[in-house]
């Protein structure tokens, strides 16, 4: 009862832009800092020589994740941010994101962006990329019930192109814009809750197979709860 009273409560004050939890734009000497000032800083887990590389992108730095593997063993990498509740929104207004390039012979079942949580158990917000049309779609899972709630884009983004990717939670609506266009919607319960004890990861859920591997190029993650 008082979780669905909090949640009513936040969404009739309305959502507003709410300030960087964390951000990572891979820039600096120490691409893996959160530059938010949180204290969020990455650091990689890898297997059979998974590595990411950085290039230049406008006046910046953007991560390169290994390319597509079709024959075992594979290079995995995550990065992954230490546990920390700073990261659990619970009912509050959610809002992350990031800019991504993926070209079509990059696709694959589901690559992840970014994740926190897992849908088996626990509870999850994820970004991901899926299937060979390069669809992104965020993810919630409550920290009580099993349900995935996914809202998925309309329109892919496996053109070579860099994009913006944002997934939106605010009460009961999950909104993902393409370019800062709503792509997507789905409905979930006004009191669904994210909390877990488990780190927030970038580029995959681990270094173990079946990782769900990124395979693009990535900048700017970021996560705004409130």
């Amino acid at each position: 009862m008082m979780r669905a009273l909090l949640a009513a409560a936040l969404l009739a004050a309305g959502a507003t832009a709410p300030v960087d939890t964390v951000r990572y734009n891979f820039d600096g000497p120490a691409p893996l800092t959160d530059v938010s000032g949180h204290g969020h800083d990455l650091s990689p887990v890898s297997r059979h020589g998974g590595a990411f590389k950085l290039v230049t992108r406008d006046k910046g730095k953007a991560l390169v994740f290994p390319p597509p593997c079709r024959a075992e063993p594979c290079p995995r990498i995550a990065l992954r941010a230490p546990t920390t509740t700073d990261l659990n929104p619970g009912v509050r207004p959610l809002r992350y994101g990031a800019s991504v390039r993926l070209a079509a012979d990059q696709t694959t079942k589901g690559e992840n962006i970014m994740q926190k949580g897992y849908s088996a158990s626990g509870s999850q917000y994820k970004l991901q990329i899926d299937g060979l049309a390069g669809r992104p779609s965020c993810v919630l899972v409550d920290d009580r019930r099993r349900e995935i709630h996914a809202a998925i884009s309309s329109v892919g983004v496996a053109d070579d192109r860099w994009h913006t990717l944002e997934c939106r939670r605010d009460g009961g609506r999950l909104t993902i814009l393409v370019d800062g266009v709503p792509r997507g919607r789905a409905t979930l319960p006004a009191d669904l809750s994210v909390s877990n004890r488990l780190p927030f990861s970038i580029g995959g859920k681990g270094s173990y197979p079946d990782n769900d591997q990124f395979q693009g190029m990535l900048d700017e993650v970021w996560v705004g709860i409130g």
